[in-house]
């Protein structure tokens, strides 16, 4: 049974040349109901307002079937309470997901933004890389079981404890007891 998303991990570096006097925050949209949000960005400590960072990792679900994903900066107004868009950058998946980048790597990346009428406004810095299921700890556990009935996803022998062989066999759960 295939997956239907994949988990990146997507950290939030950076944004340059942003005209923004609030608080700024990243919104991650990875063409689903999900969105992903981080903390407003912290004082760089210089004089330079347009530049601004997060240095926040977030697990994004990606599902498989997403063509692209959208990173928009927005800002906290707070007399007012609402947030405004300052910048939005929407990124071809395909960018960061060619079959000449081994998985588990890191990448990173930098597009422009743009407000809702398509003028510049500044560049956002992220990197991203492809969380592999295995790198679950599993110490200690012989097998790891999916849901019952379905196929083994992964399997981590100890070498203390057996041979390394590791075999694998469907069951059921509630299969009828036949003596």
């Amino acid at each position: 049974m295939a997956s239907s998303s994949r988990i990146l991990e997507i950290t939030v570096i950076s944004g340059e040349n942003l005209h923004v006097k609030d608080e700024a925050y990243v919104v991650i949209r990875p063409e689903s109901i999900n969105c992903y949000a981080t903390k407003t960005a912290t004082d760089n400590g210089s004089d330079d307002s347009s530049f601004i960072s997060w240095n926040e990792k977030l697990l994004v679900n990606m599902p498989m079937h997403a063509k692209s994903i959208t990173f928009e900066v927005q800002c906290k107004n707070s007399s007012k309470g609402a947030a405004r868009t300052v910048g939005v950058a929407r990124i071809a998946v395909s960018d960061f997901m060619e079959i000449c980048v081994a998985e588990n790597s890191l990448q990173v990346l930098s597009y422009r933004l743009r407000d809702w009428e398509g003028k510049r406004n500044g560049v956002i810095h992220f990197a991203v890389r492809v969380v592999v299921v295995e790198e679950v700890p599993t110490k200690g556990v012989v097998a790891s079981v999916k849901d019952c009935g379905e196929k083994l996803i992964r399997a981590r022998v100890d070498d203390k404890k057996s041979c390394g062989v590791v075999a694998s066999s469907p069951f059921w759960w509630n299969y009828p007891n036949i003596i």
